[in-house]
């Protein structure tokens, strides 16, 4: 009987109100197919979490409806303030999953950095910081990204005026910190999206150092697809009996499909050229490669900051439609348009394959992840369909329309068609034979 009467309470509260959203400016349904990666959840609400109505004004408004599984599991925890480790497919929510809660505990009239939400590379961050910008809008929160790359001077001058939520990349935090300029005294919570790499020996020193300028009951909330060894020491180290999710029963994105493509060496770059003339969205480069005048844009760590933030920009805009880049845009980059990744280079373990293909069928949606196979690639090919338990096919003469869905501004039927003109233009049917009938011994041999 009192069970009834909490849950029709808690009905009552939640929704006695409800004209408030008559009010909000929806952005137009995206009604395209979604897989079970997004789609298998609960049943609960945004709602039943009981967050301000600001931040819920914020949170429709940026055209979410229902939590996804890795949110569902993690706000509510996040938001007793326990310590969590989680594990979860890439493109599935997980940046909501702890921006909401960060953004549901900061108080307004508070002028103390509360949250820092730490980062592996300078275009995560922006695009972190751009989430809690459009989520708290209604909120009065204010919040800033600071980066290599960007004048300290900014920085500084930004500090001196009101920050509550902060996100950026190691080294820049801790030099700020260093300097007494970024007050963490008392920020209650220490968020790492992409924990795995940020516990990488490149970042590890740095991080731990960062700890040291938080309160000893600090929140540590970590986020990854992938969690490799280095972070259970982290976790065993640091971590106060942390809620553990896990939402990987399987590796990779149900909704991408896979195919490879053998070919030799010298025929790469002609694959890419005719693929850039059918608009394919994404191609991954080694960054020693030098980017030739048939690319339209391209991306690597060594080019000015201003000149990354311009291109980042124009693609997630639409201003341009084919980006090549290497490894840099392979963390936690989210670009709804993105519905095909090429791998000119194929990669040599599979944590780096997960998170580059993970840059197509985002949030549920469908993509493609296209192969450039050599033969000295058939190793690395094998181990990788081994380690994530996956089967990457030969690519067919003629891929069903079925598995990728074109979003209004991109024409992935004319990717698909490119790459079937490229196999016959260049002789790559030859190898069809090989890669349907004998694909396990090209990749064992």
């Amino acid at each position: 009987m009192a069970n009834n009467l909490n849950q029709q309470s808690h009905h009552h509260l939640n929704h006695e109100n409800d004209s408030w959203k008559k009010n909000l400016r929806l952005p137009p349904k995206d009604n395209r197919p979604q897989t079970e990666d997004v789609t298998n959840t609960k049943g609960n609400e945004f709602e039943d979490y009981f967050l301000k109505r600001e931040l819920l004004m914020g949170i429709f408004e940026a055209g979410f409806e229902r939590p996804s599984p890795i949110q569902e599991e993690s706000i509510p925890i996040a938001l007793t303030g326990r310590d969590i480790l989680a594990r979860a497919k890439n493109g599935t929510g997980k940046t909501a999953a702890f921006v909401i809660p960060a953004l549901e505990k900061i108080n307004v009239k508070k002028h103390k950095i509360q949250a820092l939400l730490l980062v592996p590379t300078r275009e995560l961050a922006l695009q972190t910081s751009q989430v809690c910008k459009t989520l708290g809008k209604h909120m009065g929160v204010q919040v800033m990204v600071t980066t290599g790359g960007t004048t300290l001077k900014d920085d500084i001058l930004r500090l001196s005026e009101i920050v509550h939520i902060v996100v950026g990349t190691p080294g820049r935090i801790l030099d700020l910190a260093g300097k007494g300029v970024a007050d963490f005294n008392e920020c209650p919570t220490f968020v790492m999206d992409e924990a795995d790499k940020l516990l990488s020996p490149e970042f590890s020193p740095i991080v731990e150092q960062l700890l040291t300028y938080f309160p000893k009951d600090r929140q540590i909330m970590l986020y990854s697809a992938t969690f490799p060894l280095i972070v259970k020491s982290f976790k065993d180290k640091y971590l106060v009996k942390p809620y553990e999710i896990n939402l990987m029963d399987e590796l990779t994105l149900r909704g991408v499909t896979q195919y490879y493509a053998f070919v030799e060496e010298r025929q790469k770059v002609h694959c890419l050229n005719t693929l850039f003339s059918k608009q394919v969205n994404l191609t991954f480069l080694p960054q020693s490669t030098a980017p030739n005048q048939s690319i339209h844009y391209f991306l690597h760590a060594k080019m000015l900051q201003s000149h990354r933030n311009r291109v980042f920009h124009d693609f997630r805009n639409g201003v341009c439609r084919n980006l090549v880049c290497s490894d840099l845009l392979t963390r936690g980059i989210d670009i709804q348009a993105v519905n095909v990744v090429i791998n000119f280079d194929f990669p040599k373990n599979a944590e780096t394959y997960l998170h580059r293909i993970g840059r197509s069928g985002r949030f549920g949606h469908l993509g493609l992840a296209i192969n450039l196979i050599t033969y000295e690639d058939r190793f690395n090919l094998y181990k990788i369909e081994q380690e994530l338990g996956t089967e990457i096919q030969p690519i067919p003469p003629v891929i069903d329309k079925r598995l990728y869905v074109a979003p209004r501004h991109y024409t992935a039927e004319k990717i698909v068609k490119g790459i079937e003109d490229i196999m016959q233009g260049i002789g790559i049917s030859k190898f069809r034979n090989i890669n349907t009938n004998n694909a396990n011994n090209m990749k064992a041999a």
